[in-house]
């Protein structure tokens, strides 16, 4: 797919962003694919400084949740707070994986609390990305990897290949990965099973 950042968006997980030979599928989010009005370069810059003061602000709401909860849980750890790909993201940067939980499961949950938090105090919905314990950019290096040698072996045989099943964040890291490398990539199959197919160059 040509992050996110899904990345998320491991696993943003977010539906609705998968792509297909580089353009966003069917059902994505429209404020990826939507032709942007015309402008004059002014209202462009300033329209560009009104949303990263707003991702701003979702990463500062959702700080001060986890900050809260991180007290009432009696755990250490910092927040850092930063925006990419249209997304506000938060890490709490600890050695303690118990927020991470198996799988991800807790870390995934927090992040949709985290998401209501900002949702309750802006009226609006988050597409905020969460990172515990740096689980997320470890699990994208590990994807990363993976689809690297779907790549090679699509070059070395000529064939298609065919991944596990993944969640939307996922197969957006994978996707990303393949058009990075020149080749194509499309999803097939239906949630929770849907998986990514490496395609050669066209």
């Amino acid at each position: 797919m040509s992050e996110s950042t899904e990345h998320e968006e491991l696993v943003d997980e977010t539906p609705g962003e998968d792509v297909v030979d580089g353009a966003p599928a069917e059902g994505a989010d429209e404020e990826n694919t939507a032709e942007a009005p015309a402008a004059d370069p002014d209202g462009q810059r300033s329209r560009k400084d009104e949303r990263e003061e707003e991702l701003v602000a979702e990463g500062d709401i959702a700080a001060d949740y986890l900050e809260e909860l991180l007290d009432i849980v009696d755990m250490d750890g910092d927040i850092d707070t930063y925006t990419e790909g249209d997304r506000a993201h938060v890490a709490v940067v600890t050695e303690d994986e118990t927020l991470v939980g198996r799988d991800g499961e807790v870390l995934e949950a927090l992040q949709e609390l985290s998401r209501l938090a900002v949702m309750t105090e802006t009226g609006h919905r988050s597409r905020l990305m969460l990172d515990i314990a740096g689980h997320r950019e470890k699990h994208r290096k590990e994807l990363q990897l993976l689809a690297q040698d779907a790549i090679n072996e699509v070059n070395e045989t000529g064939e298609p290949v065919r991944l596990s099943s993944m969640n939307p964040f996922e197969r957006k890291i994978v996707h990303d990965a393949v058009a990075a490398a020149g080749l194509f990539s499309e999803s097939e199959g239906t949630e929770p099973q849907r998986r990514v197919v490496v395609q050669p160059a066209r």
